[in-house]
């Protein structure tokens, strides 16, 4: 069976175009690679992840708290079966919490991109949120370095592109499966909406990707590993050469389905004027333009968050 492969991105620095070559690769055939040798503290994470938990079991009434209407889920909690998978009859089965990037209150994307709220009853939430929060956005940067070269792109081609992207990141807490809530996946078949997508650790298997053969392929981390996929605005970008893959998480068929599961994906975004044009370098004969006009991520953010009924 075919397998999603793991690389170590330490090999950027040691064995550039070699790594480069295969990164490529694995996003051209899955959309998907396992991101080995990225250094981000082991604590860092377990921290991170504890807090969530702690966060997570607090009565509804004062997660609610945390709950900004209006604001499209783009900051705090956002409570169960809320978010519906694009063309899903179901919604998701999960709650969340969101972070986003701090950015000075006189940012020319102030108005886009609001501030944090942070959870008074876990008080180093925003310690270990935050801390992830920017390891795995300086984690993307140096992915995305190595998507560039690929395309024949600069090194630094991203690098001005995402510095203030209105990048997420997104704990997740689905509940133990029960028999009213069975008939749904726990999150449908979806693409990603973002540039692209950094999963860390996922407590219990679910994790599953289309192949280009129509097969569901499960995904397992080992080790350090953190699931690095392609999100539509690339796929847009670079004209289909990285593709956005569809992806889903399934109810497990054993015991863990009776078992909370909780993900912490981070998102990574484009700086919201980015222009959405597809590169010259990622147009060919054999793979003409496939979209006639450019458009704003930020303009293409909301008309997605439209389409999953966050907004």
């Amino acid at each position: 069976m075919k397998k999603v492969p793991t690389l170590d991105i330490r090999r950027y620095d040691t064995d550039r175009d070699a790594f480069v070559a295969e990164l490529g690769a694995a996003y051209r055939e899955f959309g998907f690679c396992c991101i080995s040798g990225h250094g981000i503290p082991r604590e860092r994470i377990d921290g991170a992840y504890d807090a969530f938990l702690r966060f997570f079991a607090l009565p509804t009434e004062a997660k609610m708290k945390y709950h900004v209407p209006g604001g499209g889920g783009a900051r705090g909690y956002t409570p169960f079966k809320v978010e519906t998978a694009k063309d899903s009859q179901h919604p998701d089965l999960k709650e969340f919490w969101h972070v986003g990037r701090e950015i000075p209150r006189d940012s020319k994307f102030a108005d886009v991109m609001a501030p944090n709220v942070w959870p008074a009853e876990v008080p180093d939430f925003q310690e270990f949120g935050y801390g992830l929060y920017e390891a795995l956005d300086q984690l993307g940067t140096r992915v995305l370095r190595a998507l560039a070269l690929h395309i024949g792109e600069p090194e630094h081609f991203f690098d001005d592109k995402t510095d203030v992207g209105n990048s997420i990141l997104r704990p997740i807490h689905y509940p133990p499966l029960t028999q009213e809530n069975i008939p749904n996946v726990r999150a449908g078949a979806h693409e990603d909406i973002n540039f692209i997508t950094l999963l860390v650790g996922a407590s219990a298997e679910g994790l599953e990707v289309l192949t280009r053969e129509g097969e569901w392929l499960p995904i397992t981390t080992e080790g350090d590993a953190i699931v690095v996929n392609i999100g539509d605005m690339l796929q847009r970008l670079t004209n289909h050469v990285y593709p956005s893959t569809t992806h889903r998480v399934t109810n497990p068929q054993n015991d863990n389905a009776r078992k909370p599961r909780y993900s912490v994906p981070f998102f990574l975004h484009p700086n919201p004027d980015v222009v959405l044009d597809v590169l010259p370098s990622c147009v060919s004969a054999e793979n003409p333009s496939r979209y006639a006009e450019p458009i704003t991520a930020h303009e293409y953010l909301q008309q997605r968050l439209r389409e999953i009924k966050l907004i």
